[in-house]
């Protein structure tokens, strides 16, 4: 039997068999399985073997022999290293069959569903499309650096240009850093919490104005009108400066305190012809590319009519609920942030909506308040946080049993987890639909529909 030891530092001639989830190449020799990052499927490798467990190991791209027909050349210059995409090496086409594929398997592991899922929705142009954009600042060897997180580490890859981003991203970084290096402020350090500057957070718009977020450990940050100057002079779009303040030694990025430095308190943003304001605390889908062809599917899905009572549960800045409500008898959405109630409520207003109710706090809690109250939805909609969904709610789902589930998700794991559990209260799994909204990456978006069983 192979001792896995024994492959350690040894570089061995392999054939890729498939991808796994995070589209890593997966290999085996001997019986024994060995992940290697940017390999695909068919091709004829030598690899290192760098990381090895009991079942499984890592190991590097050395050489590729044969290498696949799907095989590109990746734009970014950081991406053999960087762990914020990681699907670059290969056709944008395929990446879309292969995030099907991706799907398709989640069902089949996590819910024993074998069901039949369509080809991936793609962007047309699948380059800077992230409108949001999140930079951990750390102290490495008494320097700042920014950018993204290597792959399986928490090691900071200090990037130069991004082209997933934004364009004006790349800028930004370079302006911050010298901003930082002039007045002297410091980088964030996880062991010790100490420094000041710990992340930055881009937001912008369809028409490329630009909100940026510092998050400090401390309650203020020094010379923060002088790096005002520097962006109104040299960032085109820059509309709005943020201070938000996260003294919690932690990995979560914003804290729930911020002040407005400069310009605009909130952005707009345009979808299926209606506007949203966008907060630094608020939820926005992050590809605005992507991010109508997301909910038109969706809602076409759902097959809304005009008698239709919907609850959609973590609404954000109540972006779908308002496009449901324009199909709807009656919406009502809860979300835990208050700012992205007082954002949803805003929305509304704006857009002259008055069937929609915004309710704040957290769905495990008020979902079963508006069921107690007599709400009967014929359509739930669910797009919760990558963990999935509660037992509670499963429970309220239970009590109520909607004519409809809609399900959108950005971990398709546990999408087919949750409904896996909601089958058994009589409903059937009716569609399938991924939508790539994190393009270049192992991630998809995947929105399910369910429908009582007849």
């Amino acid at each position: 039997m192979l001792n896995p030891n024994s492959l350690k530092n040894k570089e061995l001639r392999l054939q890729c068999l498939r991808l796994g989830s995070n589209l890593e190449g997966v290999a085996s020799h001997e019986g024994y399985t060995l992940f290697v990052n940017n390999a695909l499927p068919g091709e004829d490798i030598f690899a290192r073997v760098e990381k090895v467990e009991k079942r499984y190991g890592y190991a590097k791209l050395l050489q590729i022999r044969s290498a696949s027909s799907h095989r590109t050349v990746p734009q970014c210059e950081h991406y053999a290293y960087c762990g914020g995409c990681s699907a670059q090496h290969m056709d944008y086409d395929y990446q879309l069959t292969v995030k099907s594929a991706l799907v398709k398997d989640y069902f089949y592991k996590n819910a024993k569903l074998n069901v039949d899922v369509p080809k991936t929705l793609g962007a047309k142009d699948p380059w800077y499309s992230r409108n949001k954009t999140s930079l951990p600042v750390r102290e490495v060897d008494g320097k700042a650096r920014i950018g993204f997180y290597r792959k399986r580490s928490h090691h900071i890859v200090d990037i130069a240009h991004c082209p997933i981003a934004h364009t004006q991203v790349s800028n930004i970084i370079g302006l911050i850093r010298r901003w930082m290096h002039d007045y002297c402020i410091s980088a964030y350090n996880e062991q010790k919490h100490t420094g000041m500057l710990r992340h930055i957070v881009i937001r912008n718009n369809s028409d490329s104005e630009i909100m940026i977020v510092l998050v400090s450990k401390d309650n203020a940050l020094p010379y923060t009108n002088e790096l005002i100057a520097e962006l109104k002079e040299k960032i085109n779009g820059f509309v709005s400066l943020y201070l938000n303040i996260n003294t919690q030694q932690n990995n979560v990025i914003l804290g729930q305190d911020h002040q407005l430095l400069y310009g605009k308190s909130v952005l707009q943003q345009k979808i299926c012809d209606l506007s949203f304001e966008i907060s630094p605390l608020s939820f926005m889908q992050v590809n605005g590319k992507l991010t109508e062809t997301l909910y038109q599917t969706a809602i076409e899905m759902a097959n809304i009519g005009k008698d239709d009572v919907c609850i959609d549960a973590y609404c954000g800045a109540g972006t779908i609920s308002l496009i449901l409500a324009r199909h709807a008898k009656k919406v009502y959405g809860i979300e835990v942030i208050r700012d992205a109630i007082n954002n949803a409520n805003n929305n509304a207003v704006k857009n002259h909506i008055y069937n929609a109710e915004f309710i704040c706090g957290t769905v495990e809690q008020e979902l079963p308040k508006l069921i107690q109250k007599g709400v009967v939805p014929n359509v739930l909609l669910l797009d919760p946080p990558r963990k999935g969904i509660e037992a509670s709610i499963i429970s309220a789902i239970a009590d109520t049993l909607p004519d409809k589930i809609l399900y959108i998700s950005c971990n398709p794991a546990t999408q087919a987890r949750d409904i896996a559990l909601m089958l058994p209260l009589g409903y059937e799994l009716q569609k399938v639909q991924p939508v790539d909204m994190f393009c270049m990456s192992s991630e998809v978006e995947s929105i399910c529909l369910l429908s009582k069983s007849h």
